[in-house]
């Protein structure tokens, strides 16, 4: 088997390595990174906050602009952003000295409160017992790059500013919903994901194509990883009579019943996938033991999307959950709810693509922080052949959209977090839940407009 090194010239050609961005800041990016893909300005700078236990403010609404020019702007939000993309801090050596340890490939899930902790310094409290610091925010000065000294002025970015309109917009967006659905105002408090549009369209400007061919190797590996998807329709039947009124004991049934079916679709992709073989019984029961509900729920946004938010909406809008079904909706399940809507909202604005979901996919199977694996080291490296394969894919495919596979890869995160949160809520909430995640996401589409897919 090929092997596939951590540098980019490794996976190809020099001239082409220059094209691959940075996750943070979107500058050139020189290979993997605690982690992720990152300039060795974000490396720097994210070493340097970590092994100086940095805490630092922001002087804005902690949705400041991350780019080659303006990251230096504010070291709070950039500090949040290698946090949020997952960028590992354990792979940093404690006696600060070049070279990593404990590598990971891709993003690493640290919880909302795990980062906060980090941001407040209480982290660092926790474990070295160190006084509070603070430091002002005045830039970092990495001279990795040209062009990367700080912008004049102080007002908030177009990206921040646009974002801070969404979450807004999702606070009206989500009380209108608890409002219809409870009959209770809700808290205003709901502020969960800005990080998702952190690409916001302010920012993504249309840069001239750069007309190149796909890597034949690259062609290859998605080929393989397509045939191994299972695209046909969902057979559970989901057509309800006119008139018929779903109970929430029918409509949990069939929610179980599409469970099924998906975990049963899961377990033959993986059988098929062209690395099945290398992998042991125990790791790849382990994998999908440890993220079958992430893949359900990226299926679901993806490839069965139309099914998802047309028939399956369609039965659950026929569910009208009694007056204590409403009173005892949790806040677990109002923030997966939020969650779901905003990931919807971002997936669909994307249009995935086939070839894109498959990639995400087995990036997101191929998890090798998962605990109990026998064989780390050659999960990390097919873990990174495929983020290498899905950024090639994603800059061929779509030479106009620059920003488009951070947006794809900042997806991930999100779902393995809503993933991990859906586990709270109450087995008895959840018709509820999907009644109101459904109705939502097929409220905010265009009026007669179908979910790509």
């Amino acid at each position: 088997m090929e092997t596939f090194h951590v540098s980019f010239p490794a996976f190809s050609p020099d001239d082409q390595a220059e094209q691959r961005t940075c996750l943070i800041c979107g500058d050139r990016a020189t290979g993997l990174h605690y982690g992720i893909i990152s300039c060795e300005g974000c490396k720097g700078f994210f070493k340097r906050s970590i092994c100086n236990k940095r805490v630092y403010r922001c002087n804005r609404d902690r949705n400041c602009e991350m780019s080659r020019k303006q990251r230096n702007r504010c070291q709070y939000c950039r500090l949040l952003k290698c946090l949020q993309m997952g960028m590992n801090r354990k792979a940093i050596r404690e006696d600060g000295m070049p070279g990593g340890r404990n590598k990971s490939i891709g993003p690493v899930q640290i919880s909302d409160e795990e980062i906060e902790r980090i941001m407040s310094g209480q982290e660092f409290k926790e474990e070295a017992s160190l006084p509070d610091h603070t430091w002002s925010n005045n830039g970092d000065s990495d001279h990795s790059s040209p062009g990367n000294g700080i912008s004049e002025g102080n007002q908030p970015s177009p990206a921040s500013t646009l974002s801070s309109t969404r979450s807004l917009e999702m606070n009206g967006y989500v009380a209108a919903l608890r409002d219809q659905y409870m009959g209770t105002p809700v808290a205003q408090h709901y502020q969960f994901l800005p990080h998702l549009f952190t690409y916001a369209a302010a920012q993504s400007t249309l840069l001239p194509a750069q007309t190149r061919g796909l890597y034949p190797q690259s062609q290859t590996l998605i080929a393989q990883l397509v045939a191994a998807e299972d695209l046909a329709p969902l057979s559970t039947p989901m057509l309800i009579e006119d008139g018929y009124r779903v109970t929430q004991v029918e409509l949990f049934a069939l929610l179980c019943r599409l469970a099924d079916e998906l975990l049963f679709r899961q377990i033959s992709w993986v059988k098929k996938l062209p690395f099945f073989n290398e992998l042991s019984i125990e790791d790849y029961t382990c994998l999908l033991s440890a993220t079958w509900q992430e893949l359900l729920l990226l299926a679901c946004l993806t490839i069965y999307s139309t099914q998802v938010f047309g028939e399956l909406a369609d039965v659950t809008a026929k569910y009208k959950p009694s007056d204590d079904e409403l009173q005892g909706f949790s806040e677990d399940g109002m923030e997966v709810m939020e969650r779901l809507i905003y990931l919807f909202r971002k997936i669909h604005q994307l249009k995935i693509s086939n070839e894109e979901y498959a990639c995400m996919k087995v990036i997101n199977f191929l998890n090798q922080d998962i605990g109990g694996l026998s064989n780390v080291a050659h999960l990390e490296q097919l873990n990174k052949r495929y983020w290498y394969v899905c950024q090639d894919y994603t800059e061929y495919k779509y030479p106009h959209q620059p920003k488009r596979f951070p947006e794809v890869m900042m997806c991930l995160p999100e779902i393995r977090c809503i993933a991990g949160k859906l586990v709270k809520v109450p087995l008895e909430q959840l018709p509820l839940l999907f009644k109101a995640v459904l109705h939502s996401c097929k409220s905010s589409l265009s009026a007669g407009a179908e979910p790509d897919n």
